[in-house]
């Protein structure tokens, strides 16, 4: 009887991290199929180009339901199935920046259709619950116009607050 308490025990501590384990496991599925969109947007904001421009979304799969470019901002925003969030909880956002000048930059600025960007693009990854850019010098980048809502315990460290 105690060999079954214990076991009960365990399985109640066990099951839901196992549970947790596979959803951020299904998160790094949506950050690999994002990697595509990130090179259209840096291609496109080194020719000054719309910046969703040329890209074709993959097909939705059994974890991630849709990787969409916003042509404005470049930002992106990968959505998740019900496999590893509920609806409403399921967006992880990608946003990048630029250095305002490339020579001596002193700060980080978002992207924008039809200009060409100066210097190297920064991606910072949002989850639910980061408000605030955590990029080092030469300063924080923006914020993504429309709010991650993952759960930062299905999202990786740089995801998260």
């Amino acid at each position: 009887m105690i060999v079954l308490a214990i076991v009960g025990v365990i399985a109640a501590y066990a099951i839901p991290a196992y549970q947790d384990y596979l959803a951020r496991s299904r998160v790094g599925e949506g950050l690999a199929l994002a990697s595509s969109a990130r090179l259209a947007v840096a291609d496109n904001a080194a020719s000054g180009a719309s910046l969703d421009g040329g890209y074709s979304p993959p097909a939705a799969t059994r974890n991630v339901e849709s990787v969409v470019i916003d042509g404005e901002t470049g930002q992106i925003t990968v959505a998740f199935t019900a496999r590893v969030a509920a609806a409403g909880t399921n967006t992880l956002v990608l946003v990048p920046s630029a250095p305002d000048k490339a020579d001596a930059p002193t700060a980080r600025v978002p992207l924008k259709k039809g200009a060409m960007q100066a210097g190297t693009i920064a991606w910072e990854c949002f989850a639910a619950g980061k408000g605030a850019s955590s990029l080092p010098a030469p300063g924080a980048g923006p914020l993504p116009g429309d709010a991650a809502t993952l759960p930062a315990k299905y999202a990786p460290a740089e995801c998260r607050a």
